[in-house]
Order: C-alpha cells, then structure tokens, then sequence
C-alpha cells in the first residue's frame, strides 16, 4: 500500500512525533509498504492531493495532529486514516470536556475546576483559589487543558503555590485545570479495535511523577507488563479502560491513563493518538498481546482501511 506517513508539525511534542514516525516508517517499509513522510507544513494538502496515498499514518501528538485537525482535512480529501475520528479527537485533546463525559458516563475521574486565562485576568477568578481547594482538596495538579506528555504540569502541596502553578499550566494552553491529586499505582490500558491490551504500570525512578523525562527518556521509568494486579483488579480497570474509550467514542487505537486508588480506578485522561516510540506504553502492551511492533503497525493500519 501506498502510505503517508504524518509526523512533526509545530506542537510542543513535535520531537516526541518524530521519534514515533521514525519508528512506524521502519516498520511500514519493513512490511513492504510504500511510505511517503510528511512534516506538517503549508504544502501538506498539495502533497497529499498530488500523491493520493491509500491510507495516512497520523504519529502526530499535540495540537494540530490530535485534536482533529488532521482528521478533518484527510476526510475532505477522501484519505482513511489511523486512530480516531474528528470528534473523539476533540474529546480527548480538551481534559475538561473529557472529565465532563466521563462524568456523565458514570465513569470514575478525579474532582476538578477549569481555568481560562480570561477568567483570572478579566473577571477576578483569582478570588476562587480557595473555593477550588475546598473543593478538589489539597494536594493537587495543575495541568494544561490540551496538551499531553505531562507538559506545564505541577503538583501544589499548599494554596499558596496554586498562582504559579497556575502561570505554568497556562503558558501551555488558555485553559488549565486543578484536579485533585490521588494517591495509587500509574496504569496505562491501551485499546486496540476495541479491544484492551495488558495493563502497564509506570513506576518513574527519579521522581514520584510519571514526568515528561520519564515518559521519554530510556531509564526515566520502569515498567510492568502485565502489572502486577489481581484478576479482580485487571477486570475492573479494563472495564473502566474501555468504558472511558468508547464514551469518548474511540476507535482504531488509543491509550486510557488510570490512578488505581484504595477505592478503585479513576480516569486521568485519554490519549487519542498514544506514543509509538521505544519508550512508549502501547507497543509495550501490545508485545505482551503477542503482536510485535510490525504486527502492531500492520493491524493498526488495517482497521483504518477496514
């Protein structure tokens, strides 16, 4: 098959995709594939217009790649493409629209308030910091709405440290949310048509988050896979797992990030497009499944020319 594969672009992760395609172009060439790799740019639509590739590849991570972006222009152009769809693209990229289906699911997610930049400049939200405490409770995480990776993200131990926090997380996106902190082992639950793959505990060996360096550089963390749960433990986090993905209306492939605590699962966030580079979780699952890179690749191809 004839694919282009899609990597790059200018999102704050623009390193960790290339890493990804450069992963995934190996493999399709391996195959046999034809592959094409494309940086987004400007000519992006000209080249996909003048090559009409049978599938794209979308390793794209970020802004622009998976919050459907990329997803409207290849329907436009009549190109199938990998992972989900344009509205499951937006769910997931927007943590607190996401936290809000999941509610609405009934399914289990830390208590949270959003932030926008507007609200603390214009209209004095500053004055809620201690409303938001009460509320999600301290410890907590600031984070950004949109972006992945663990980026502009801090963990406030007092109120105090809630406006810098806060300064962090919104020089990442215009919106950011303080989400209560809870106390349990990281597990990752990646999805294949479907379908959940062995779960993944990240257990970081510097620090007691699962950090950008962790999550990208070779020794930043270790890993369980299957993680070390009881029957009854991996039942329900992949129940939880796979709730969450199709509330979000997932499909094709992506990863569902979960705190086991004392009291059960709860949902961190959905990664519509999850990291495919050697440190990544999803391969890791999926060799523990019996698929190797390759056959990860090839199936995940196949589902989005199904």
């Amino acid at each position: 098959m004839k694919i282009a594969l899609l990597q790059g672009g200018r999102s704050l992760e623009r390193g960790v995709s290339i890493r990804s395609g450069q992963r995934v172009t190996e493999a399709l060439l391996d195959l046999g594939h034809e592959v094409d790799v494309m940086d987004l740019g400007p000519d992006l639509v000209g080249r996909l217009e003048a090559n009409r590739p049978d599938a794209a590849f979308i390793a794209l991570h970020g802004t622009e790649g998976e919050d459907g972006t990329i997803q409207s222009l290849l329907e436009l152009l009549d190109i199938p493409y990998t992972g989900p769809g344009v509205a499951a693209c937006k769910r997931c990229m927007d943590k607190s629209l996401a936290k809000y289906i999941l509610r609405e699911h009934g399914l289990p997610t830390p208590d949270w308030v959003t932030y926008t930049e507007a609200a603390i400049r214009d209209f004095g939200a500053a004055s809620t910091f201690g409303a938001a405490v009460e509320r999600v409770g301290i410890p907590l995480v600031a984070k950004p709405c949109s972006q992945g990776s663990s980026l502009g993200v801090k963990v406030v131990t007092e109120a105090g440290q809630i406006p810098n926090a806060l300064i962090t997380a919104l020089s990442y996106d215009n919106r950011a949310l303080l989400e209560g902190w809870v106390n349990g082992r990281e597990l990752a639950v990646s999805v294949l048509g479907g379908e959940a793959l062995p779960v993944v505990e990240a257990i970081p060996t510097e620090s007691n988050t699962y950090d950008f360096e962790a999550r990208y550089e070779i020794g930043g963390a270790s890993f369980e896979c299957p993680a070390d749960l009881t029957d009854s433990q991996t039942a329900e986090v992949e129940r939880v797992a796979l709730d969450a993905y199709r509330a979000l209306g997932c499909s094709g492939f992506s990863r569902v990030d979960i705190i086991l605590a004392d009291d059960g699962p709860q949902v961190l966030e959905i990664n519509a497009i999850p990291g495919l580079t050697e440190t990544s979780l999803l391969p890791q699952s999926a060799e523990a499944a019996g698929l190797d890179f390759n056959a990860m690749v090839q199936r995940i191809l196949d589902l989005a020319t199904a």
